[in-house]
C-alpha cells in the first residue's frame, strides 16, 4: 500500500517503523526536518518537508495515488484540513486523522463524515470527511478501567465486542499451575475452556505445548471467554481483591475520563495541581473528591491515606512527574500503581522498578491505526510488547474453494511460525481453539503473533481468493 503519515512525532515515527517492514511504500511529511533525517536514515521511506495541510505539500508527498493519509501531527486542526484537502484535491481513498480535543469528540457526530456515507448521500453534507477517527485518551481512558476491572492483570484486550479477552498476567510463586504443566489446565478448571496464546520468559517467547511447564515470574498471554477471566487468573496467581479506593494524579482528559467511568463504583480522589482546573473539575464529578496540590507532596498522600489506596494511577502530561509521584505513593503503602508514559525509552526502566504498570498511549494509539492498516477483513489489532507482537481479530469469509482457511481443521491450517489461533468467536458463542475446530465462514478468529514480521502471511491466509467476490 502507498502510505503517506503526516506528523513525524512519536506516533508517526513508530507507525512508520511498524509499517515500513511490511512491503508498504511510506512518505512522511513534517516541518521538523532534522527529525526527517533521522527517520530516513534508519528505515526506508520518502521524507517531505513542509506543513501537512498545504496542496502543494500533499501533492509533493503523492496523495494523488496514494491508498491512504494518516494525520498524526500534534495539532487537531491540521489533521482535520489535512484529511478534508486529501478527499476534495486529490480523492485519496482511506483518510485517518487522531483527535485529541474533546469538544471535537463530544460533535463528532455533526463534525465529522466518512468518504462512504458522503458519496452515496447524493446532496451536499458539511463536515470534515474523515474514514476515521483515532481518540488516543479515550482509548488510554478504557484501557485502564479494564485493567482497574481486572486486578492483577498486565494488560487485558478485548475482541468480538467484549465478549472474548485476552489477558497477559504474570505467574507467581504458590499460584496453582506454576510448577504444572500446562494440560494441567483442563484438571483444574474442567468446565471453563481457555486457552495459553503465548509465555514470555525473561523476554523471550516460548511457543505454549501441552508439556509446557510454567515457572514463576512468566508473563503468561491467555484468551477466555470474558465472563471467565477472573477464574482463569486464579490458577496463575493468588488473585487480588477487587480494588475499592483508587487515587488518580492528573485532572487532564484521561484524569477526567476515568474519575467519570469509576466514581460510580470505586471511592475516587483526584490530585490536580492547577486551581482553576481543580475547581472546574470538582463542578464537572459528582461522586469523585479533588484536591488542588502536588501529587509527590508526602504530606498530602499521608493525609489521604496513601496506605489504604488499593491502585494509585499517575497520568499526568510530565513522565518524570507520574514516575516519581508513583515511586512515592509504592512506598508509602499503595498496592499497585499505574503510570502514563509517553517516552518509549522509559517504559522497559519502569518496568524493571517497583512500578506494577506503564501505559504508553502511542502504543495504544498504533494498535487502533494498525487495525485499520492491515489488509484482508480485519476489525482488531493490538500492538504487544512494545510492537514485537501483535494480537489479531480476522473474519474468514468465502468457502472451502476460495478461501485458505474457511472449511478447514485449525491443525491443518499451515500457519506461519510463531503464530497461535487462540480462541474463535461464532455468533454469540466463543469457541477456544483445538486442533479439530473447524473454521465456518464468518468466523472471528483471534490468532497471536509473537514476531510481527509474519503478519503479512496472516493477513493472505484471511484473503479471500478473486472468484469469491
Amino acid at each position: 500500500m502507498k502510505i503517506i503519515i503526516l506528523g513525524a512525532g512519536q506516533v508517526g515515527g513508530t507507525l512508520a517503523e511498524n509499517l515500513v517492514g511490511e512491503n508498504n511504500d511510506i512518505t512522511i511529511v513534517d516541518y521538523d526536518k532534522s527529525r526527517l533525517r533521522a527517520l530516513q536514515d534508519k528505515y526506508d521511506l520518502r521524507v517531505v518537508a513542509g506543513h501537512a495541510a498545504h496542496p502543494d505539500v500533499l501533492r509533493e508527498a503523492g496523495a494523488e495515488d496514494a491508498d491512504m493519509l494518516i494525520a498524526v501531527t500534534n495539532s487537531d486542526e491540521c489533521n482535520m484540513a489535512a484529511c478534508q484537502i486529501a478527499y476534495t484535491l486529490f480523492g485519496t481513498p482511506t483518510k485517518i486523522a487522531r483527535i485529541r480535543s474533546e469538544p471535537y469528540l463530544a460533535m463528532r457526530d455533526k463534525l465529522f463524515i466518512d468518504s462512504e456515507t458522503k458519496n452515496s448521500d447524493g446532496r451536499p453534507r458539511g463536515g470534515f470527511v474523515i474514514d476515521e477517527l483515532i481518540a488516543p485518551e479515550q482509548l488510554v481512558t478504557a484501557y485502564i478501567q479494564r485493567l482497574v476491572e481486572y486486578p492483577g492483570a498486565l494488560q487485558v484486550l478485548e475482541f468480538a465486542e467484549g465478549r472474548l479477552s485476552l489477558v497477559a498476567v504474570r505467574a507467581y510463586y504458590g499460584g496453582p499451575l506454576v510448577g504444572n504443566a500446562l494440560a494441567a489446565l483442563r484438571e483444574h478448571m474442567p468446565n471453563i475452556d481457555t486457552r495459553v496464546a503465548a509465555i514470555f520468559r525473561q523476554g523471550r517467547a516460548i511457543m505454549p505445548r501441552g508439556t509446557t511447564i510454567i515457572e514463576a515470574d512468566d508473563e503468561v498471554f491467555f484468551v477466555a471467554d470474558s465472563r471467565h477471566i477472573r477464574a482463569v487468573m486464579s490458577e496463575m496467581q493468588k488473585l487480588d481483591n477487587s480494588y475499592r479506593n483508587i487515587m488518580i494524579a492528573g485532572g487532564g482528559n484521561i484524569g477526567l475520563g476515568l474519575a467519570k467511568r469509576l466514581e460510580r463504583t470505586h471511592s475516587v480522589k483526584l490530585i490536580e495541581h492547577k486551581l482553576e482546573r481543580a475547581e472546574a473539575l470538582s463542578e464537572q464529578l459528582e461522586n469523585t473528591t479533588v484536591f488542588c496540590g502536588d501529587a509527590s507532596d508526602q504530606e498530602l498522600l499521608l493525609e489521604e491515606h496513601i496506605d489504604q489506596t488499593d491502585v494509585f494511577i499517575a497520568v499526568t502530561n510530565d513522565d518524570e512527574a507520574n514516575i516519581m509521584s508513583a515511586l512515592l505513593a509504592k512506598r508509602m503503602g499503595a498496592k499497585k500503581v499505574m503510570v502514563l508514559i509517553q517516552r518509549e525509552a522509559y517504559v522497559d526502566i519502569v518496568q524493571e522498578a517497583n512500578i506494577d504498570i506503564a501505559i504508553s498511549p502511542q502504543q495504544a494509539t498504533i494498535s487502533a491505526l494498525l487495525t485499520h492498516i492491515r489488509q484482508g477483513d480485519i476489525c482488531n489489532v493490538y500492538s504487544l510488547r512494545r510492537g514485537a507482537a501483535e494480537a489479531i481479530e480476522a473474519i474468514a469469509h468465502g468457502d472451502a474453494s476460495t478461501s485458505k482457511v474457511v472449511g478447514k481443521a485449525i491443525g491443518d491450517i499451515k500457519l506461519p511460525p510463531g503464530t497461535t489461533i487462540g480462541a474463535i468467536v461464532r455468533n454469540d458463542e466463543v469457541l477456544m481453539a483445538h486442533d479439530k475446530t473447524v473454521i465456518e465462514q464468518g468466523d472471528h478468529v483471534i490468532l497471536f503473533l509473537v514476531n510481527k514480521k509474519f503478519v503479512g502471511e496472516v493477513e493472505k491466509l484471511f484473503q479471500p481468493s478473486a472468484f469469491f467476490f
